[in-house]
């Protein structure tokens, strides 16, 4: 239905303070429908312009006979036109845009694994950032990803640092007690993984030999529990028969190599790095091997918690965007070490954190390598991501039968948010609408995701 349809139509007489409803009733369920789909799509950026250009109309012709008048007698789309030539339509949007109420609530808490993957959540506690945005913000360290999952579900985090993938799982009701519409406005980090594994294991790096090893990852709903599935049937292992891979929360990961229960893992950094400080394992290869630039955490909440307080919701998110533009230099990450490390967040060596930031690091065989990308962080939650992400649930049998890929993504990845707040963060938000990329070499087309599955040799379905 158009802004402007004819008010003297009956079929389309309005009874609403915009102008556009049957009902004040019928307003604000459209009003809350609006503001769920504006959350979930990028498509729904035109709604929030007809919202304001509404709103102008309403302010420059506040009878609404005249107002009917005038659309009537020039149309919807000439009005505008004429109302654009005089009023800074394009400057109303933007301030619309940034503008917010009063927060509903100012004390929040966070729940958040203290691997180096949750650092924008975490960093922004003791930096400020949260302050900043006038929010009390309690960041609550959880022993394993099921225990935060279940925290976050029940409301007793506001909203959690979560692996990419969890957010589709818990929205699919798969991995959890029941389906929840969930959000994942912000990615954490990309890159800033690994494969390491046992110093018993330092002859034997071609993975053809790694049949009967046990490996740990931190949750079945996880980039690491694809990529090392993917990394070992692109080796010819099939990771259900050939290998046992066991869910392990990343805190316990050393010891279980130290102990030898396993002979390696697909981890979170400092997890990864701490083996070889403790001399117990190496570093066999960067998970930016197998796909450079892969997302792995994320800022998470649920979809409640976006539209029923989305003052709180868009300053919490602003803030941990702006902790992420700062973790993104280079410059920042020796004081980002040593502000995470502490205790109450990380718990670890400052060298073991800063050889993780910085990207020059011990490997655990001799030798210290640079590599500036070993982990960066860019908080766009591209589409294409979960898209992919969902593509390896179905291979694995985690989902079955027929996916709404674009749906889905666009439901969970909140990208329209995303790329304002890195506007007004000093990023740079993306041209495109979409971000293509390869994985050991193969191609990702988003828009064939049943094709790609079918292309591997070794999948459950």
């Amino acid at each position: 239905m158009s802004l402007f349809s004819n008010p003297f139509d009956p079929a389309s007489r309005l009874a609403c303070a915009c102008g556009r409803h049957a009902s004040q009733a019928e307003h604000a369920r459209a009003a809350a429908d609006g503001l769920d789909a504006r959350a979930g799509a990028a498509s729904d950026e035109a709604a929030f312009d007809r919202a304001v250009e509404g709103a102008v109309m309403r302010a420059l012709f506040p009878q609404d006979g005249l107002r009917r008048r005038f659309l009537r007698a020039v149309g919807g789309g000439t009005a505008m036109a004429a109302v654009s030539a005089l009023f800074p339509l394009a400057a109303a949007k933007e301030a619309f845009a940034q503008s917010t109420g009063p927060l509903e609530k100012r004390k929040l808490k966070v729940g958040f694994i203290p691997i180096t993957c949750a650092t924008p959540i975490i960093m922004a506690h003791p930096m400020g950032f949260y302050g900043k945005q006038g929010l009390d913000v309690e960041v609550v360290k959880t022993a394993g990803w099921a225990l935060i999952r279940d925290k976050a579900m029940s409301g007793e985090y506001d909203a959690a640092h979560m692996l990419s993938p969890m957010p589709l799982a818990i929205t699919l009701g798969v991995g959890a007690s029941r389906a929840v519409p969930w959000t994942m406005p912000a990615v954490e980090n990309i890159n800033g993984q690994a494969i390491t594994l046992s110093m018993k294991h330092k002859d034997r790096r071609d993975p053809k030999d790694w049949k009967g090893f046990k490996f740990a990852v931190p949750f079945d709903y996880s980039m690491h529990n694809y990529l090392l599935r993917y990394y070992l049937a692109e080796h010819g292992l099939d990771p259900d028969t050939d290998v046992q891979i066991r869910a392990v929360p990343p805190p316990e990961m050393v010891a279980n190599l130290r102990a030898d229960n396993i002979d390696g893992f697909l981890a979170p950094d400092p997890v990864n790095q701490r083996a070889v400080y403790d001399g117990v394992g190496f570093i066999h290869t960067l998970s930016k091997a197998i796909w450079d630039g892969h997302p792995c955490c994320a800022f998470s909440a649920s979809r409640e918690f976006v539209t029923t307080q989305p003052n709180t919701y868009q300053a919490l998110l602003k803030a941990i965007i702006e902790a992420t533009a700062y973790a993104r230099n280079p410059a920042h990450r020796k004081e980002i070490a040593t502000a995470i490390a502490a205790p109450n967040y990380l718990n670890q060596p400052v060298t073991v954190v800063e050889q993780v930031l910085t990207g020059t690091y011990a490997d655990g065989l001799g030798k210290v390598l640079t590599d500036p990308n070993r982990i960066d962080f860019d908080p766009m939650p591209w589409g294409s991501f979960a898209v992919w992400i969902l593509t390896q649930m179905k291979r694995w049998g985690q989902i079955k039968g027929e996916v709404d890929y674009q749906k889905i993504a666009s439901e969970v990845f909140l990208a329209t948010d995303a790329v304002r707040l890195m506007r007004e963060a000093g990023l740079t938000p993306p041209a495109e609408a979409a971000k293509t990329f390869s994985v050991m070499g193969k191609p990702f087309d988003p828009a064939q995701p049943e094709a790609y599955l079918a292309g591997f040799k070794i999948r459950r379905t």
